[in-house]
């Protein structure tokens, strides 16, 4: 069974910085897109970003010019670099990755990030 492992998360103050991290073992990471969306207390589900296999790049217009998503499809890895960090980023953040041929969804378990004011 294909098992997304984020990593990364933790507790930052306002303005700092993280990066957030997504295996995908077991998936033909070279050809799916991969995404990070997030769900902070009592809202639904959002996109944050998302990259294609070619490397195409979609943000959030709350997050662009702070964060950037990238690939490493050789170490089947998918990176969130988080910076000027606000407290309305708190929230798990959940990776996602869609095979475009096997028309199949994969979800993280997520990992929790804390922006302290």
């Amino acid at each position: 069974q294909v098992q997304l492992v984020e990593s990364g998360g933790g507790l930052v103050q306002a303005g700092g910085s993280l990066r957030l991290s997504c295996a995908a073992p077991g998936t033909m990471f070279s050809r799916n897109a991969m995404g990070w969306y997030r769900q902070a207390p009592g809202k639904q589900r959002e996109l944050v970003a998302t990259i294609t296999s070619s490397g195409s790049t979609n943000y959030a217009d709350s997050v662009k010019g702070r964060f950037a998503i990238s690939r490493d499809n050789a170490k089947s890895t998918v990176y969130l670099q988080m910076n000027s960090l606000e407290p309305e980023d708190t929230a798990v953040y959940y990776c996602n990755s869609r095979d475009p041929v096997l028309l199949l969804n994969y979800w993280g378990k997520g990992t929790l990030v804390t922006v302290s004011s």
